[in-house]
C-alpha cells in the first residue's frame, strides 16, 4: 500500500539532504500517516482509513461523513 492520505491526497516529497559543506543528496519526505478505524454510523460499519495528521484535523473539524464526500469528490479514495 502506497504512502499516501486518503482524505488529503498528500503523499511522499522528494528533496535534498543539504551537508555543511553544501554538498546535495536526495532524500524523502515522508507523510506522517496513521491507520485509522472509523464508524460510521449511517451504514452502521467501521472503515479502514489511512489518514495524515492533517487528515486527522480535517475530520475532527468537518466531520467524518463531509470528508469523506470532499476525498471523493477529489478522487482521492474511490470504492468507501
Amino acid at each position: 500500500m502506497s504512502r499516501v492520505c486518503q482524505i488529503t491526497g498528500k503523499k511522499v516529497m522528494v528533496g535534498n539532504n543539504v551537508s555543511h559543506s553544501k554538498r546535495r543528496t536526495k532524500r524523502k519526505f515522508q507523510v506522517n500517516l496513521f491507520h485509522k478505524r472509523f464508524y460510521l454510523p449511517e451504514d452502521d460499519r467501521w472503515i479502514n482509513l489511512n489518514v495524515s495528521a492533517a487528515g486527522l484535523r480535517i475530520i475532527n473539524k468537518k466531520g467524518l461523513n463531509a470528508a469523506l464526500k470532499d476525498a471523493k469528490a477529489k478522487g482521492y479514495i474511490d470504492n468507501i
